[in-house]
């Protein structure tokens, strides 16, 4: 299968890319390298430098292509709040014209990179498929937009897609000669940035609330391994179905806190990281799960990889970078 990988020399999107090679499919990344790097595009895959609205059309014109793997997005929801038309042009815009190019290339088949913010702040957990979508930023709010696209593109033009998800993703790829980790310009997840402490980059880790309805008092969230995700992009792209558009969540459906990932960080760095409480962030639910009972019920999907894992090959990853 012939494959295009948008947002492919991003963290998420090489580490796909790498595991399409690995499966035998033909890759083709398009990416503008705005927030990626050109060196996470794995070997054998070809790279073409360009937004979706401007490179797209040209890229799947050349024929041949049976899928589009879609993650080139902005993602930062501080950023979003600050500047929505920025992310409503990019994300939505954007997908609008792949989504144009596709049908012109008779391109059928796409998954796409949803995430948990489209839910918002859920009514409970853990968070299924059918629960309310409502969305607190206008990060989450494109990409539901997105979302709701595609399930419209099925229906009046025949398009088979699915969107995944995503809630924390963590860990690295590391195979043989190949590593492929987070290396993010602003880094906001907490994984990477209690390690950064551990090497030295600032001084204490900061944990927003300590008084949480959850049983030590910090926030819980639902962490999944990249390459446990990366799985699930393989087998959602063989379930893409003509006209059918399925939303699948990603998670571990279970939690850690705050406390616990800095704990296991701790126990895999050997090294003490300090850990001050501030006040509570505005707007941060106390515990955010997700149910994958749908993706492991219609397509085998579970995740193999616990928190020790994804720390061990974040800490090996950002370890060897320095």
């Amino acid at each position: 299968m012939k494959v295009l990988v948008t947002g492919g020399a991003g963290y998420i999107g090489g580490v796909v890319a790498a595991r399409l090679l690995a499966a035998g499919h033909e890759v083709v990344v398009l990416d503008d390298l705005s927030t990626g790097h050109a060196d996470a595009v794995p070997a054998g895959a070809s790279l073409v430098r360009g937004t979706l609205r401007d490179a797209s059309c040209d890229v799947l014109s050349g024929g041949g292509f049976d899928a589009v793997l879609h993650f080139a997005a902005k993602s930062l929801v501080g950023e979003s709040v600050a500047n929505p038309a920025l992310y409503w042009d990019k994300n939505l815009g954007e997908t609008l014209a792949l989504l144009d190019a596709m049908r012109r290339a008779d391109v059928r088949r796409i998954v796409f990179s949803s995430t948990a913010a489209t839910y918002g702040e859920p009514e409970s957990t853990p968070i299924e498929e059918t629960a309310p979508t409502r969305p607190t930023n206008p990060y989450g709010a494109s990409k539901l937009a997105i979302d709701t696209t595609l399930a419209e593109y099925a229906r009046l033009h025949g398009l088979g897609g699915v969107s995944l998800r995503y809630f924390n993703v963590a860990g690295a790829l590391l195979d043989g000669g190949l590593a492929l980790g987070e290396r993010h310009t602003v880094e906001t997840h907490l994984i990477p940035n209690v390690l950064k402490i551990a090497l030295g980059d600032g001084d204490a880790v900061r944990m927003f609330g300590d008084d949480y309805p959850t049983p030590d008092g910090t926030c819980v969230r639902d962490y999944v391994h990249v390459v446990d995700l990366a799985a699930a992009h393989l087998l959602a792209l063989d379930a893409c179905e003509p006209g059918v558009h399925e939303v699948f969540n990603l998670g571990s459906g279970s939690g850690y806190s705050v406390r616990e990932v800095v704990d296991v960080c701790r126990a895999v760095t050997g090294r003490p990281i300090p850990a001050e409480v501030d006040a509570r962030r505005p707007g941060d639910p106390a515990v955010l799960i997700a149910s994958s009972d749908k993706i492991h019920r219609m397509l085998g999907w579970k995740p193999e990889r616990d928190l020790t894992a994804m720390v061990r090959d974040a800490w090996t990853f950002l370890s060897a970078a320095r």
